[in-house]
């Protein structure tokens, strides 16, 4: 009997692998515009486009509170391209605010922090944005491994079924990185590359890292007021 159990196990695991190209998980959109979302930035270059993007949250009347998680090589990132050092004041200083100032709503959780509220679901999170999402990220929450708070965040937001973004920065992409996006395509997650447009003539790198947060955040259901339109 077990090694008929075992066979049909075997199986079904077999069929679900090799299935057609269809994702086997949709993440649904929220019945309401997200007010609670999960921003979370990893080791892959584009800075600005964080900046941008947290921004544009910070702004937005519409979302209550966002959660913001940095990984390590993140810090590095961030020290690179936008000349900070330490963790005091972080997000104040990713907007290039005046010292002391950021958005209140805008909450820091450490990635060592596997507890925080967005690594469980119970936690009314409404949807999760990793950018930029590092290749590595991207493997680790493809593969479900969890032990940091990003990707256990990222795990959460597949298994509630809630839009996650994975905003990917590398290039060129190997087999290995085409391989995990499906996977966390097939899980429920949108990959929505690091590419911005041109065709509507940025005048500037800002101006290109804004329109891009735009793009991201009507993906979500939160369009914003300037965001380009084409009109053929």
């Amino acid at each position: 009997m077990d090694g008929i159990l075992s066979y049909w196990l075997q199986l079904i695991l077999t069929s679900a692998l090799s299935a057609p190209y269809a994702p086997q998980f949709e993440a649904a959109l929220p019945n309401h515009p997200p007010t609670n979302i999960t921003v979370a930035t990893t080791g892959a270059s584009g800075a600005i486009f964080l900046r941008h993007f947290l921004l544009t949250v910070g702004r937005d009347k519409r979302i209550e509170t966002v959660n913001f998680i940095a990984s390590d090589s993140a810090l590095r990132v961030l020290a690179e391209e936008l000349g900070l050092r330490g963790r005091s004041n972080l997000v104040g200083r990713i907007l290039g605010f005046p010292r002391g100032q950021s958005f209140q709503k805008i909450k820091v959780q450490s990635n060592a922090d596997i507890g925080a509220n967005v690594a469980s679901g119970s936690y009314p999170a409404d949807a999760m944005v990793v950018i930029p999402c590092s290749v590595g990220t991207l493997a680790r929450i493809a593969n479900g491994v969890a032990a940091q708070l990003i990707e256990r965040a990222a795990d959460v937001t597949l298994k509630e079924k809630r839009p996650l973004v994975l905003c990917v920065r590398e290039t060129p992409l190997n087999k290995i990185h085409i391989r995990n996006m499906y996977r966390a395509a097939d899980a429920g997650a949108t990959i929505f590359p690091l590419i911005p447009a041109f065709y509507y003539r940025p005048a500037s790198l800002d101006e290109m890292a804004r329109e891009f947060a735009y793009r991201v955040l009507a993906h979500l259901g939160l369009p914003q007021p300037h965001a380009f339109r084409w009109k053929g």
